[in-house]
């Protein structure tokens, strides 16, 4: 009786929707299968390729850390709120989309490890005449939902990572419009100057393969709005998987493999701080 009151106080305190420790890295062991939940229309991060197979930096990085526990990786594509929100109960094993660490996002799911940087940049229309921040005061800025991005145009950005400068705010948009995706905001931009977007604010990996991919787009060179490190997350509760994740994450820094896939999908060496 006093063994089963112990046990009933225990699961008191247990989380709804979180891990037992241990148990995730149980299930990926058994099945021999990791469930990666992230990006589809995010490229390069992750894409439909011409023959529509899942592609991507963040895809090569989740195969690389299958591949290092010895099991085979199968994706799962949910809306990012969904991804980044936690609860995840066992529909996912892992969440590599090239999260942004917040403080509120803390709350609701564990960072595995930093495994590159994300510098942020403002991109407008190539006919547009913005050459500054101060020249964005009292636009119509564009940012995907539930991101970084969003977070900072609202002035609520806080990253959870040691050894960042604070954030700094310089300019007040005349209104902010929110998409579901990472690409819908170039999709607006690239309708015309000023017709639905003056500017998008993005990582400046998305940024560039928009203007390579053809969008007609310009960066504002050298105005960074932030940098932004991206983890690996997991479900809260569950540190041993956490824990395995991260000394994953260190050994591909340490040997080079995620220098290499950074500078594969994104033409620069992204996993330095």
């Amino acid at each position: 009786m006093k063994k089963l009151v112990a046990i009933a106080l225990t699961s008191i305190f247990i989380l709804p929707g979180a891990a037992i420790s241990g148990q995730t890295l149980d299930r990926v062991t058994d099945k021999k299968e990791m469930v990666v939940a992230t990006n589809v229309g995010w490229p390069p991060q992750g894409f439909l390729d011409d023959d529509n197979v899942l592609v991507g930096f963040d895809i090569d990085v989740a195969k690389e850390i299958g591949k290092r526990l010895g099991v085979d990786v199968s994706f799962e594509t949910p809306e990012w709120a969904t991804m980044t929100g936690g609860r995840w109960q066992g529909r996912f094993d892992l969440g590599v989309g090239s999260v942004a660490p917040t403080k509120a996002r803390a709350e609701v799911i564990d960072f595995a490890g930093i495994y590159y940087y994300s510098p942020y940049v403002y991109v407008v229309h190539a006919d547009s005449s913005i050459q500054s921040e101060e020249d964005l005061n009292g636009k119509i800025i564009g940012v995907e939902t539930a991101t970084a991005s969003e977070d900072f145009i609202n002035r609520r950005l806080q990253i959870d990572a040691p050894g960042l400068p604070p954030v700094q705010y310089n300019i007040e948009p005349g209104e902010v419009r929110t998409f579901p995706d990472s690409m819908m905001p170039f999709d607006d931009l690239r309708v015309g100057n000023g017709v639905r977007l003056d500017a998008v604010i993005a990582p400046e990996q998305t940024a560039k393969n928009a203007a390579k991919s053809g969008y007609p787009v310009r960066i504002l060179e050298g105005i960074y709005p932030f940098r932004s490190p991206a983890v690996i997350i997991a479900e809260k509760g569950d540190p041993e998987w956490t824990a395995k994740i991260g000394e994953i994450i260190k050994a591909m820094k340490a040997d080079g493999t995620l220098g290499k896939l950074t500078t594969k999908w994104y033409g620069a060496d992204y996993s330095k701080d």
